[in-house]
């Protein structure tokens, strides 16, 4: 449902607003990497620890005459109806010289929304005033040792998003036209990913799904600040009694986009199991601390030790359940300019639609080093608590070095 009304006779000002209820239907791809993949459909051989040398030859003789090295899959039954609620609510006013300024709240929440786990087969913790605690790995055994692997979906997820957002634009007017749009917004889940639980990089993988207040935080996909703004200006052409000057300042066009964002969040871990949890993939957090300088987790323009690991600590005891929350470091942001120079040529003997085009572009015009998140150097510490030297060690950036390309374009 939605309306739109203009409270004044000269439609300069417009008001929109609208919300909806969306049913969010299960889809295949959900089930690519759970249900095929199961026992007798494919075999899986898993083990804990190898002795050294013992791969593969020596793995396959181990344990490939075993009966729990099968993989099962589980999908909730009859699960609770998946569906996304949306609502919105702007102003739109047309301003003096052809400007339109757009102010906005968009939100949205979404409830059952698909949990995929890529393994149920745990080790179940004891819930303490200290918080979760894992049994001795020597004795303790995972929910089914039957199989080595239980991957499946539930419908238990949660979303909530919400945003302010600003929109300004010229129409083409004596050769200016541009476009900015600005998003202040948080989105928040307990788990982003459907087709597998860390299908983002950042993603976290095997939760606590019987808690998800656990695994609650910022979206692996959340950008909390965005700007982009586009300008063109078709250059005039100056008027002179030579035919070669007037082609030579005609069909000039400028244009340029600029984009500045926030980064995406990360969750720095631990190496290895130092919980015991008996997973395949493990994703387990370390202990936050608090005090001077801690604040947040990052130093920002410091690419070879992005995360304050000095405000992490190894937990004591070693199977106690970190109390880091899910993605509450927040990655490098980008500042990109990309620049663009065009010259149209019309050329009416061949038709007089037909034109070249000379294009000159060039990206990333300051050659910004637009770093990314250290995704492949997040983990903390080892499985025994020592430190990780390469912690928060950035390897790559966003977007490219400075490109500069030249094309002729044909346009008819």
């Amino acid at each position: 449902m939605g309306l739109a009304w203009s409270p004044t006779a000269s439609d300069k000002t417009i008001i929109r607003a609208g919300a909806g209820i969306f049913d969010v239907l299960p889809l295949p791809y959900e089930f690519t990497f759970t249900i095929p993949n199961a026992t007798p459909f494919a075999g899986e051989i898993f083990a804990e620890t190898l002795p050294p040398g013992a791969f593969p030859t020596g793995a396959f003789a181990q344990f490939g005459a075993s009966s729990t090295a099968t993989r099962a899959t589980y999908t909730e039954h009859q699960p609770k109806r998946n569906y996304v609620t949306q609502w919105n609510f702007s102003v739109e006013r047309r301003l003096a010289g052809g400007l339109t300024a757009t102010l906005g709240y968009v939100g949205s929440h979404g409830v059952h929304l698909p949990y995929r786990m890529d393994n149920f087969d745990t080790v179940l913790p004891t819930l303490t005033p200290a918080g979760y605690l894992y049994p001795a790995a020597a004795t303790s055994q995972t929910l089914n040792p039957n199989f080595g692997r239980i991957s499946g979906n539930l419908w238990q997820a949660s979303s909530s998003y919400n945003s302010l957002q600003a929109v300004v634009e010229k129409s083409l007017s004596r050769g200016v036209q541009f476009h900015g749009a600005y998003t202040w917004g948080k989105s928040i889940d307990t788990l982003s990913a459907t087709v597998a639980d860390d299908s983002y990089p950042n993603g976290q993988m095997n939760p606590l799904f019987f808690n998800q207040h656990t695994s609650r935080g910022l979206s692996d996909f959340n950008v909390g600040q965005n700007f982009v703004v586009d300008l063109s200006w078709q250059a005039p052409a100056a008027k002179t009694a030579s035919r070669l000057a007037t082609w030579a300042s005609s069909g000039w066009q400028v244009g340029g986009i600029y984009k500045a964002s926030s980064g995406q969040p990360f969750t720095p871990i631990l190496g290895g199991d130092p919980l015991g949890t008996k997973l395949d993939e493990t994703n387990e957090p370390p202990e936050r601390l608090v005090g001077p300088g801690c604040d947040s987790l990052s130093n920002p323009g410091n690419p070879n030790h992005y995360i304050k690991t000095q405000c992490l600590a190894f937990p004591n005891p070693a199977n106690l359940y970190g109390n880091l929350g899910r993605n509450t470091v927040i990655g490098p942001g980008v500042s990109n300019l990309d620049f663009s120079l065009f010259k149209n040529n019309p050329i009416p003997r061949i038709s007089e639609n037909f034109s070249a085009q000379f294009r000159a572009e060039f990206f990333n015009v300051f050659n910004r080093a637009n770093f990314s998140s250290p995704t492949d150097n997040r983990i903390i510490f080892d499985q025994t608590g020592s430190p990780i030297s390469s912690a928060g060690l950035i390897t790559s950036t966003q977007t490219t070095s400075r490109q500069i390309q030249f094309a002729l374009k044909l346009i008819w």
